[in-house]
């Protein structure tokens, strides 16, 4: 079974408006751009994504690599095996460089009409194919996040997506009603949202990789169903904000925390992506755990 999704709205059309671009996102809460992130550097960093899977032998045997076939097994965020094989993914100078693409950042700089801070929280989705009861459920990212709303997630398919392969829906214009209620769910983030009273539209569909969706902290989105038979489904998540806006110690530490980043830089070829959000006077601020223990969750020590 797939989702019946109205189709995004493609914003190619304004992506150098800054005026144009403030505008969609107040009335829609994401923005769909096509084609705008740099092909070898995403094809980069699907190939060492790919490597990491073979290295923990998460592929079918005997199946081609690139062809992200499952194997015989589903691994799901929070695992014990999961946490191993990620580790190695947050290791990846390819996988943290991607999400200072200027495609994105030049956008989302028109956006908030100020440099730029990059979360170097960074976030890697690994779907294993029929594993839907576990499929990401309606939620906003603020509650997670928190520090100032104005934050926006970049959502990055690193293949193309059709309706069997699922990925992300975007219930549109559901960011101006401020925190809705949660309750305990399976899933990233283990909290959701009742939609079924808003009477707004859920938003998705077909995408390419290169294309990604931007979205505001409030609105509601939820993942889409892998009802392919054996293949995986990768994405990123990648995070941005204008760099005087506050923003909590988690959003600048590695994603789960298991790692601190000197594990995370070791093997680099690089120091550029280092560190680099030291160089901002940044506002920090404290987060409260207050909606996770309303809905009977701990307060969060793996951040989402």
């Amino acid at each position: 079974m797939t989702d019946t999704l109205k189709p995004l709205l493609d914003s190619m059309d304004v992506a150098g408006d800054a005026d144009a671009l403030r505008a969609r996102m107040e009335r829609d809460g994401y923005l769909f751009i096509r084609g705008r992130t740099d092909a070898e550097a995403r094809q980069q960093v699907r190939r060492d994504i790919i490597g990491v899977l073979v290295k923990h032998e998460w592929l079918a045997p005997g199946s081609e690599p690139e062809q992200a076939l499952a194997g015989d097994f589903v691994a799901i965020e929070g695992d014990a095996a999961f946490a191993e094989m990620y580790d190695d993914l947050q290791k990846l100078e390819s996988f943290h460089a991607f999400a200072h693409d200027p495609g994105i950042v030049e956008v989302v700089g028109r956006l908030v009409g100020e440099e730029v801070l990059v979360h170097p929280r960074h976030i890697a989705r690994v779907i294993f194919p029929q594993a839907t009861k576990f499929t990401t459920p309606p939620h906003q990212d603020f509650i997670h996040i928190q520090g100032t709303p104005e934050v926006y997630t970049a959502w990055i398919p690193l293949d193309d997506m059709n309706a069997e392969l699922g990925g992300l829906a975007i219930l549109a214009g559901s960011h101006r009603q401020g925190v809705y209620d949660v309750h305990a769910a399976l899933g990233a983030g283990g909290l959701a949202i009742d939609t079924t009273e808003m009477g707004l539209p859920w938003v998705g569909g077909e995408m390419r990789a290169g294309d990604y969706l931007l979205f505001h902290s409030m609105v509601v989105h939820r993942g889409v169903n892998n009802v392919t038979r054996n293949r995986i489904r990768l994405s990123l998540d990648y995070r941005y904000q204008g760099a005087s806006q506050p923003v909590v110690a988690s959003s600048l530490e590695p994603h789960h925390g298991r790692l601190k980043w000197e594990q995370v830089y070791a093997g680099w070829q690089s120091e550029r992506y280092q560190y680099y959000w030291k160089r901002f006077d940044l506002q920090l601020a404290e987060f409260t755990p207050k909606w996770h223990l309303a809905a009977g969750r701990a307060s969060p020590k793996k951040a989402y």
